[in-house]
């Protein structure tokens, strides 16, 4: 069973605070290790509007799409540049999803995500996420 932490629509008091980006093309370079082995790592583009880039939270926050769980409300906590949330999970797959971003510039932002799901109590998956955005320029055409 997968995990689909798909970085969206998070508390709504969390948007006031956050930090805000750069809108236009971003590069995001992803290195994940699961259960012990570490994966190439992989370069995605993304667009974001101006309205994506002036609320991070809900743009990098969690989401779950589950079946057979149940998810508590994402926690949130914001301070300057840094967004920090925290996602759990029970149900016949139980799991705990935290990230940890640091929006240093308007141009670039690192992050940790972290997942970690067990079944019956035995730890299935075993799962940390580097990322790194670099604003590449504008959105194409």
């Amino acid at each position: 069973m997968t995990l689909g932490c798909l970085l969206a629509a998070p508390a709504a008091s969390a948007a006031a605070e956050s930090p805000s980006i750069e809108p236009g093309q971003w590069k995001i370079t992803s290195t994940t290790r699961m259960n012990g082995g570490t994966m190439p790592p992989t370069v995605k583009t993304r667009c974001l509007t101006p309205e994506q880039a002036g609320d991070v939270a809900k743009t990098f926050g969690p989401a779950s799409n589950t079946v057979n769980s149940t998810c508590a409300p994402a926690e949130f906590e914001t301070t300057g540049t840094q967004m920090k949330w925290h996602l759990q999970c029970k149900g016949q797959l139980d799991f705990d999803v935290r990230g940890d971003f640091n929006f240093d510039s308007h141009t670039h932002y690192t992050a940790t995500i972290t997942s970690k799901g067990w079944m019956a109590g035995k730890l299935m998956n075993d799962t940390k996420t580097d990322v790194v955005g670099e604003h590449i320029g504008e959105c194409p055409q």
